[in-house]
């Protein structure tokens, strides 16, 4: 908790797609510290294994639990996969296969699996360094100036 309660820490609440959403504890811990969502993204992984029948648009689109940055489905290495020697390359493409060839998903694909969760990390770590540049800026002119009158008592 003692990470996450930072202001400048982007969370990353990651919660299986097979489960209650109003129950992860991801998100539960999140909304303790970041309860208007503004620094949390929601991750929805084992979208591939949820039932027949079911998807987890509603959960992507934040209409279960809002989340001003979103959420992002992806389908995560099995241990299958990785016993069977399975590249990242190869788990990349079959999860681009899985989004693009399913009826729910190929409509919100290119805003699906790792490539784009990478993507929009990138973007919100870049904005929140341009959010934090002027705070630093000032905290170190605050702290060259009381050295300097600390500095000028010495003679």
């Amino acid at each position: 908790m003692k990470y996450i309660r930072q202001e400048n820490t982007i969370i990353l609440a990651l919660t299986a797609a097979n489960t209650d959403l109003a129950n992860s504890d991801a998100l539960k811990l999140a909304r303790e510290v970041d309860p208007e969502g503004i620094r949390t993204i929601g991750v929805v992984t084992k979208i591939d294994l949820m039932d027949e029948g079911t998807d987890a648009l509603e959960v992507l689109q934040g209409r279960v639990y809002n989340l001003q940055l979103g959420y992002v489905g992806v389908v995560l290495r099995s241990a299958k996969d990785i016993a069977e020697n399975r590249s990242m390359k190869q788990s990349l493409e079959g999860e681009r296969a899985f989004f693009e060839g399913h009826k729910v998903y190929r409509k919100h694909a290119d805003h699906l699996g790792v490539p784009y969760l990478q993507k929009l990390m990138n973007l919100t770590l870049i904005k929140q360094i341009k959010r934090g540049v002027p705070v630093i800026r000032a905290s170190l002119v605050q702290l060259l100036q009381t050295k300097e009158v600390e500095l000028s008592q010495y003679g």
